[in-house]
């Protein structure tokens, strides 16, 4: 993809990081309104019942409003590189779009809402199904598919083990991007499941050693799945 086609699609990812900050904030509430919910329906453990003002309030905040296109156009320029020439850019681009927006919602409060996560998933399917058909290629569907059920499967287990901290948001998100990351194979999907739990544990190291938390301190782990989708769809 020439130089001019690269700007272009970071320009888009940066429209994208700018619409991601009032779409997060519709999930989220008003402050001293209903307060959203996880997909559990209950407000994560440890969280004050003001949490909506507060969430708000972060997403409101000028740095968070120029930060999120900034990463906007970084994810998808480096998308735009790395599968140039791929027919299933676009629905990669659409899936980063929403996560974008999904990444906002946990980092503010610590929740995956089941309708940014069915999008995310929606644009998954709905971009691969016709380059599957248009490139006579219908099996890479169920290797799509295939991703998809291991992602669930794993971090299911993951989940249940004593003292885990994945939430099934977290779960519903990994099988949602395994649809992608099975599409290119198993080795993204490998590294697609593998990233996050590096990504995560650098930066919980990273906050540990400058004292901004604890070791029970609740901490989101949406960003990390989608950053791990993303490295590993540019580095398979």
């Amino acid at each position: 993809m020439s130089a001019g086609l690269v700007t272009g699609v970071a320009l888009l990812g940066a429209l994208a990081g700018r619409a991601a900050v009032p779409l997060a904030r519709r999930f989220i509430g008003p402050p001293g309104g209903p307060r959203a919910v996880n997909s559990s329906g209950a407000l994560p453990p440890g969280r004050p019942g003001g949490v909506a003002a507060a969430a708000v309030s972060g997403v409101e905040r000028p740095a968070l409003r120029h930060a999120v296109p900034l990463v906007g156009a970084v994810v998808f320029a480096g998308l735009a590189v790395a599968r140039g020439t791929d027919a299933a850019l676009p629905a990669l681009l659409l899936t980063a779009a929403v996560g974008l927006a999904l990444a906002v919602v946990d980092l503010a409060c610590l929740r995956l809402p089941d309708p940014l996560v069915a999008a995310v998933a929606g644009a998954a399917a709905l971009g691969l199904v016709p380059v599957a058909l248009a490139g006579g290629t219908p099996e890479r569907l169920l290797a799509a598919l295939a991703g998809a059920a291991v992602s669930f499967a794993g971090y299911v287990l993951l989940a249940l083990l004593p003292g885990a901290r994945l939430g099934f948001g977290d779960v519903k998100l990994a099988a949602a991007l395994g649809l992608p990351l099975g599409w290119h194979g198993w080795p993204t999907l490998g590294l697609g499941l593998l990233l996050p739990h590096l990504l995560n544990g650098v930066v919980v190291l990273a906050l540990l050693a400058a004292g901004r938390v604890r070791r029970d301190t609740p901490l989101p782990f949406g960003p990390a799945i989608l950053a791990g989708a993303w490295l590993a769809v540019l580095l398979a």
